[in-house]
């Protein structure tokens, strides 16, 4: 079996694949403070649940943008798997990455790219909604040319709510029916997320005037608030909601 891990700033989640079937799945949260040896009895609670056995697992891979998270996953991999596991940065993976500086790439959106071109084998525009939004653009040769990064939408409300004292915390999860909004929850819940998708569209827009072959760019999503936007982009073409866990997987079979 192999455990995939991708490590975000808020959550992490975890995959079982066996072979190339994804059996199992988790999203739990970062805790960058915990030790290895809490990190498995964390782990042990959910192998128990789907009745996976550790010593199954004979290879882990890993994508990480909490540096405090390595040493933790490291460690406990050597000291309860019996192997180390292999790290995701642009000299691991198979990818040209066309950046100034490809180590600065994260890793997570590395894995997306890859994930995505392996689906579709076209030009593409990847958005990641996570604690920030990113844009990763792909090559139809399959190169990762570059990208942005965004404040994710919950840090946006978020920043809306503390600087703000009058405004209450609101649910992003249903967009209202109107854009004009007829109180304050509802003028709020249609400036956040409406206008985040607004954001979307025109960063898909302008990235696409100075890609070559633009039209041929396919815009796909992921992350938790992916389908969400799909439902009111109006240039987001697809969901891909087990993007980062299936690239992982691809990445293992070229390592």
């Amino acid at each position: 079996m192999l455990l995939v891990v991708d490590v975000g700033n808020t959550h992490t989640v975890i995959g079982i694949f066996e072979k190339d079937r994804l059996i199992c799945d988790w999203r739990i949260r970062s805790t960058p403070r915990i030790t290895e040896d809490e990190f498995n009895i964390v782990i042990l609670n959910l192998f128990q649940s789907k009745q996976i056995n550790p010593g199954d697992i004979s290879k882990t891979i890993v994508s990480c943008v909490v540096p405090p998270m390595m040493k933790i996953l490291d460690d406990y991999c050597i000291k309860y798997l019996g192997h180390a596991p292999c790290w995701i940065d642009a000299e691991s993976v198979k990818m040209p990455v066309l950046y100034d500086n490809p180590e600065e790439v994260g890793a997570d959106r590395l894995v997306n790219g890859i994930a995505a071109y392996h689906l579709y084998k076209t030009s593409l525009i990847v958005i990641d909604f996570g604690t920030a939004t990113t844009f990763d653009v792909i090559t139809a040769k399959g190169e990762y040319l570059g990208g942005a990064i965004a404040p994710g939408i919950g840090i946006s409300a978020e920043a809306l709510f503390k600087r703000a004292s009058k405004l209450p915390r609101v649910e992003l999860f249903n967009p209202p029916k109107t854009v004009i909004g007829k109180n304050t929850i509802h003028s709020m819940k249609s400036g956040i997320i409406y206008g985040y998708a607004e954001m979307v569209d025109g960063m898909v827009r302008r990235i696409k005037q100075e890609m070559p072959a633009e039209s041929d760019a396919k815009v796909i999503a992921t992350g938790g608030l992916a389908p969400l936007m799909k439902n009111i982009s109006n240039t987001i073409e697809s969901v891909e909601t087990g993007l980062t866990l299936e690239g992982l997987r691809i990445i293992s079979q070229q390592l």
